[in-house]
């Protein structure tokens, strides 16, 4: 079954609008985990206006699952990926003043810095996965980069999936496609939900693993934190 990595960011934005430690990231992500999550996702960024990178420490110690840390790879976050030591390290190149994450990598023109970079973090035995667009070729280009993994940036199928889901998924079916072909493990996220994931799960069955954060936090304010968790892995299986 493909498996649920849940993105905290949201219970620290939470946390940090009103100062102290409520609610408690560890303890959040820990629940996650006891509800049935395969994994928690982090995404620091610089300006720390959500997960901070001693939040990141914090969870090391404490995820007994996998722990995927994403981020643009700065000087400052690699060296936080180097110190941390998570399952998994997922290269998104974030603008530090983007909102959310808008964009996969051009990993043809970028093959030198992102060689270099999951050379690095290999070499600490943590499995690259690289964030690109629908795009076999940039596919194709993680491959030449030394990644493990690409994760499809999905926000184009979530915004065009209500008028026409076929259309919609059409790119990531061919992007995937071209994965398995390449050897590379394959995540997906950005914007999936309760509505569309099961279909994108179902036109790619052999995918690894999906990060969900924004929705999946917003569903728990209705259904609860282990009621949605469930209502998100009924969608894989």
């Amino acid at each position: 079954m493909t498996k649920l990595s849940v993105n905290v960011n949201k219970i620290a934005v939470l946390r940090n609008s009103r100062g102290g430690n409520l609610p408690d990231v560890v303890r959040a992500a820990c629940d996650v985990e006891r509800f049935g999550a395969d994994g928690i996702t982090v995404h620091p960024r610089p300006d720390a206006r959500h997960i901070r990178y001693a939040d990141v420490r914090d969870l090391k110690r404490a995820v007994r699952t996998e722990l995927n840390v994403e981020g643009n790879p700065i000087p400052s976050f690699v060296d936080l990926v180097c110190e941390v030591l998570p399952a998994q390290v997922t290269l998104v190149p974030d603008a530090p003043d983007a909102i959310t994450s808008n964009a996969g990598w051009d990993t043809v023109a970028n093959r030198a810095f992102l060689t270099d970079v999951a050379a690095r973090f290999r070499e600490k035995g943590i499995r690259v996965s690289l964030f690109v667009d629908p795009d076999p070729a940039m596919v194709a280009g993680a491959r030449a980069c030394g990644a493990d993994r690409v994760e499809l940036y999905t926000e184009a199928y979530a915004r065009n999936y209500r008028t026409g889901r076929e259309e919609a998924v059409a790119a990531y079916v061919a992007a995937a496609e071209e994965a398995r072909r390449q050897g590379l493990g394959l995540n997906a996220g950005h914007d999936l939900n309760l509505e569309n994931l099961r279909y994108f799960a179902e036109r790619i069955p052999w995918l690894d693993e999906v990060s969900i954060g924004h929705a999946l936090i917003c569903d728990a304010l209705y259904y609860g934190l282990e009621n949605t968790v469930a209502l998100y892995r009924r969608c894989l299986e």
